[in-house]
């Protein structure tokens, strides 16, 4: 769920799409393993299927993170022009790829790959708890919040972005058809990870801090905290000091779209010096996604009881 800045232009409204697709199932209504979650002319969404299609989104995360956007590269990943870390060998890795558009590979024509344009990395909760936990972790105190839950069974999304002239809202609402498919597959029940704003100096984005300190903070059932040693408090304004259409103006599309589904904000922010971004951290139960958004991603009343 961690979105850098400016990895999608467009996209208010990530969970209705304004177009059919078509996901390949079962007779049961399950997704066919190995196969599309959906296709849309020539964009297919669905899985990575070997180690040479991860390598291929770890150099499309490089291109965006690194050379697009302000992020740092240390050691490995400034050697090697990808951005990886040791989660990558534990998720599973969403891919948006176009058929028409194929990598520029010099390979013989029957041997040529379709072009990977977008990603996002899924982390499940009993894949994480066999190894180093969640990625977010890093940032916000998640334990007492699974512990709480012991019930539900959670999905860490991150590392979400998009080739530059794919950055439309078809392309987001894509990824999020592949999201919400996997999520039924596996039965999951609350979304979390990081998103972020652009900059590190909390003192700029004071308004949408304050905003979604106010207005999206997390129940107590549902917050988590940033670590003590990284938290950065977000009630920098009073309430009816905000200006509710700026701050709005002022959040990325993406967080927006979090917030619409139901998301909640956890308690504290953390300024990430490498991705030059200040992140917060975006619970989302599945139950809380409005029926008229799950409708379009499959039988609203089968995510309505995943609660």
């Amino acid at each position: 769920m961690k979105r850098r800045p400016g990895a999608f232009m467009q996209g208010t409204n990530i969970f209705r799409p304004s177009w059919p697709v078509h996901p390949l199932r079962w007779r049961n209504g399950a997704v066919l393993p190995g196969t599309s979650f959906a296709r849309l002319n020539s964009l297919e969404v669905r899985l990575a299927r070997n180690p040479l299609e991860v390598r291929q989104a770890q150099k499309l995360r490089y291109h965006v993170f690194y050379e697009e956007m302000s992020a740092v590269p240390r050691g490995a990943a400034r050697l090697g022009k990808r951005d990886a870390d040791l989660f990558d060998s534990v998720c599973d890795h969403l891919l948006v790829l176009d058929h028409e558009a194929e990598d520029k590979r010099k390979l013989a024509r029957w041997r040529r790959n379709p072009q990977i344009v977008g990603t996002y990395r899924l982390l499940r909760q009993d894949v994480a708890e066999l190894g180093s936990g969640f990625y977010s972790q890093g940032e916000f105190d998640l334990a007492p919040l699974v512990a709480r839950h012991r019930q539900h069974r959670f999905l860490e999304l991150g590392r979400s972005c998009v080739l530059k002239p794919y950055r439309t809202k078809r392309t987001l609402e894509l990824l999020w058809q592949g999201i919400m498919s996997y999520v039924r597959q596996h039965d999951l029940t609350v979304m979390i990870g990081c998103a972020s704003l652009a900059g590190t100096d909390p003192r700029e984005l004071a308004l949408p801090l304050s905003f979604l300190h106010h207005h999206a903070r997390a129940p107590m059932p549902w917050r988590a905290r940033a670590h003590p040693s990284r938290y950065v408090e977000m009630n920098m304004m009073e309430k009816e000091d905000i200006d509710t259409r700026a701050a709005l103006r002022a959040l990325p599309p993406l967080i927006k779209g979090y917030i619409r589904a139901g998301a909640y904000i956890g308690d504290g922010a953390v300024v990430d010096h490498q991705f030059g971004t200040t992140d917060v951290l975006i619970v989302l139960p599945v139950a809380a996604i409005e029926k008229r958004y799950a409708a379009h991603f499959g039988p609203g009343d089968e995510l309505a009881a995943a609660s």
